[in-house]
């Protein structure tokens, strides 16, 4: 039980408290509700609301509105890195169920970093949030030129796969991909999209995709829930004869 007495703040503990009776398989699919959390431990609704936040945050626990709060199927996803694959693939290869939320849809000015790598003024560019069993995993962002982004624009860009569109639809060859993978801090803004705290360090990822005779494609960033998507990568190490 809770100590009163101690030091470390109430919420705190009762994460803590919730957080091992999860992992000793007290609770199947779901915890109680804020109410019987309250007359359990004798709190207030902002004590045990902070408690869960926390543990949604750590993605032990799932909220779905009107529903309740979830003990979240944390199941990690992985991506290969020795083939170019999309999110959709990635996630559907680990048998779960993707998902996107278009968060913005725009024409912009190219910035000094994008200009020179699409030769483009004028940009098009998407962001969307990317989930794994409703699981909110990552935040894509996508810019193309302006020719590309006028054939995007016709699609719902919401459930479709892009890169299917792109070489499905509009007949555009992917040929390969050049990726930065990094660690950098999360915005305010991304990181409640994430449900993470504010400052995490997030894996990023910077790609240029490039089609026949180097013609630039796309240019791609993206951020990812550091506790549920990692990157993986199988070498060999090089003999000299």
């Amino acid at each position: 039980m809770i100590n009163y007495e101690n030091p470390i703040p109430l919420h705190i503990q009762i994460k803590d408290l919730i957080k091992s009776e999860i992992n000793n398989g007290k609770y199947k699919d779901k915890i109680p509700s804020e109410r019987e959390l309250m007359e359990r431990f004798s709190v207030s609704r902002s004590t045990i609301r902070e408690s869960v936040n926390h543990l949604v945050h750590e993605g032990i626990l799932q909220k779905v509105h009107g529903k309740g709060t979830f003990i979240a199927t944390k199941k990690p996803v992985q991506e290969w890195l020795n083939a170019l694959h999309s999110f959709t693939e990635t996630v559907q290869n680990m048998g779960m169920k993707p998902g996107a939320k278009l968060l913005y849809m725009n024409t912009i000015a190219a910035c000094e970093k994008v200009k020179p790598i699409l030769k483009e003024d004028s940009l098009f560019t998407l962001a969307r949030l990317r989930t794994a069993n409703e699981l909110p995993i990552a935040i894509e962002r996508h810019y193309y030129g302006k020719k590309i982004g006028m054939q995007l624009q016709q699609y719902d860009l919401e459930t479709s796969t892009i890169y299917n569109l792109i070489e499905k639809e509009l007949n555009i060859v992917i040929v390969e991909a050049e990726q930065i993978i990094k660690c950098k801090k999360i915005s305010d803004e991304d990181a409640t999209y994430l449900q993470l705290e504010r400052g995490t360090n997030v894996l990023s990822v910077e790609r240029i995709i490039t089609g026949l005779n180097d013609e630039p494609i796309e240019y791609y960033t993206s951020i990812f829930h550091p506790d549920i998507y990692s990157l993986r990568i199988k070498t060999k190490r090089e003999r000299k004869i």
